[in-house]
């Protein structure tokens, strides 16, 4: 009962934005009410939701569930509609909820001192900012400007990360910050090599470094293959000439790309290396083995994952995940939403663009991908082709210099 009264609690924006960090359901069902309510909040104008929008909303995100799931649902809604809220108990209640996550924050520190990760002189500075007794501060509260020069030049008439392949500036057009979409393909389709290909042509188009989490292939394979898509090269050519083509790298690329190459690696550490190179771009190659989200089912806790990946999008750069595509995409041309691997709606639902890469074992078409944007949220540029927006693309892959090609 009281986490429904939560959940009811912050359908208020300005309840929601000041508890949201430290809530903590663990009732499943609800769980899917809270990610439909972190939707609505991101994106809504009003000051309250009413208990039909956040059905509506939900019905709209999973509208496959089981008849027995749909009852249960259709009885936490009424159950909310006549819910009465004591303001007084339940604010008691969450900031001892707030209490409690300030020492998980703490205790994560503290395994970080132990681990090597951080200095015990952190923990001592993050406790010394802390004031438990003080009751929580109302920030002043900041809205997106509704000045329509200011909104075209900066979402429109300014580019942002622009694509090697022509095809995609047409279709998706730039990447901004707080754009999060991802590529899948089944293995061995080429997925590493369009990354290095891309990579290697946004890397300098913005200050700041290219974050790239690698926890698939052996990571020096990786950087190798970023080389040989800046230089356009195949091996035997970038071996005729190490020293000049070592030269040419860094004048076109100032050692932007910066691999992170673990096999293991959480959510924590990832901030962490956010936080300390304020990253132009963000890579994940493979988003779906990122530690630290458990939420007792796989397509929740995929859910949680990819909407961290959308956070971080918006708080430093965009970012482009990689996954795979089930078996149902073998020998595929044109691999849509329903191919993506261990989702329903959760990974599709935090994406604003999806880039499926197919290929066929046909003969004679071994080097023929085949491009799909199956969802397309983005805003694009001023040459951005309206048609293209979920544009299909012929295009070839040429392994050994690295890069995709328009045909």
């Amino acid at each position: 009962m009281l986490e429904l009264i939560i959940i009811k609690y912050i359908l208020n924006n300005n309840i929601y934005n000041k508890y949201i960090n430290y809530i903590n359901i663990n009732n499943n069902n609800l769980i899917k009410l809270l990610y439909c309510i972190k939707s609505i909040q991101e994106t809504t104008e009003k000051e309250n939701i009413s208990v039909e929008d956040l059905e509506l909303k939900f019905f709209s995100d999973y509208p496959f569930i089981k008849a027995s799931e749909k009852e249960v649902y259709e009885a936490i809604f009424d159950k909310l509609r006549t819910i009465e809220i004591d303001p007084t108990r339940i604010e008691e209640y969450l900031q001892k909820q707030r209490k409690a996550s300030l020492a998980h924050k703490i205790a994560e520190m503290s395994l970080e001192v132990t681990e090597g990760r951080k200095d015990f002189q952190d923990i001592l500075d993050h406790v010394s900012e802390i004031d438990i007794d003080a009751p929580m501060e109302e920030e002043e509260i900041e809205f997106v400007s509704d000045d329509l020069e200011e909104l075209y030049d900066k979402q429109v008439k300014t580019p942002g990360l622009r694509w090697r392949l022509k095809c995609l500036n047409q279709s998706l057009g730039s990447l901004r910050k707080g754009d999060f979409g991802f590529i899948f393909a089944r293995p061995e389709t080429g997925k590493t090599t369009f990354l290095a290909s891309e990579v290697s042509f946004m890397c300098n188009q913005k200050e700041g470094n290219v974050l790239w989490i690698n926890n698939e292939e052996q990571g020096e394979k990786v950087m190798l293959r970023c080389i040989q898509a800046t230089l356009g090269l195949n091996d035997t050519e970038m071996g005729a000439n190490l020293p000049e083509n070592k030269k040419k790298y860094y004048e076109m690329t100032n050692g932007q790309i910066k691999i992170k190459d673990q096999a293991s690696i959480s959510k924590t550490e990832i901030e962490r290396i956010c936080e300390k190179i304020q990253p132009s771009l963000i890579i994940f190659d493979q988003i779906d083995k990122i530690k630290g989200f458990d939420e007792g089912r796989t397509d929740l806790t995929l859910g949680a994952l990819y909407q961290w990946a959308r956070e971080l999008a918006k708080t430093y750069a965009p970012v482009i995940a990689v996954c795979q595509a089930d078996g149902t995409g073998e020998n595929v041309k044109w691999l849509n939403m329903g191919h993506v691997a261990n989702a329903k709606t959760a990974k599709q639902a935090e994406a604003d663009w999806i880039l499926g890469i197919g290929k066929t074992h046909d003969e004679g078409f071994e080097l023929m991908r085949y491009l799909n944007i199956s969802k397309n949220k983005l805003v694009g540029d001023s040459n951005t082709l309206p048609e293209l927006r979920h544009g299909k693309f012929d295009v070839i892959i040429k392994a050994d210099n690295g890069r995709y090609e328009d045909i």
